[in-house]
């Protein structure tokens, strides 16, 4: 097994899954900026994968990343590559283009 690797990253340049093509869930969203604010204490790491033009996509954490990307700009967030992909994820929608 590798040994885990951490990244601190702009978090509007991480790239969104296929999954969540428009970014965070805005309730979810809303929920986590009613309870957390701009806090990171104690917030998990956001799991990345990154891709073979090293692009970093997330994995887990998209509404957590986008908390931090809207209320925190230009402060980096730590992630974690959890592992590389095969494909470039660089065509994905960055978080940054889904924040108004």
């Amino acid at each position: 097994m590798d040994p885990r690797l951490f990244v601190d990253v702009d978090p509007h340049t991480l790239r969104l899954p296929t999954t969540r093509p428009s970014g965070a869930d805005p309730y979810k969203l809303q929920r986590q900026i009613a309870q957390f604010g701009t806090s990171v204490a104690g917030m998990p790491t956001p799991e990345v994968y990154r891709g073979s033009d090293g692009e970093l996509v997330v994995y887990n954490g998209v509404t957590r990343a986008t908390r931090v990307a809207k209320l925190l700009p230009g402060q980096l967030l730590t992630v974690e590559v959890v592992d590389d992909l095969p494909y470039p994820v660089g065509h994905l929608p960055t978080i940054g283009s889904t924040i108004p």
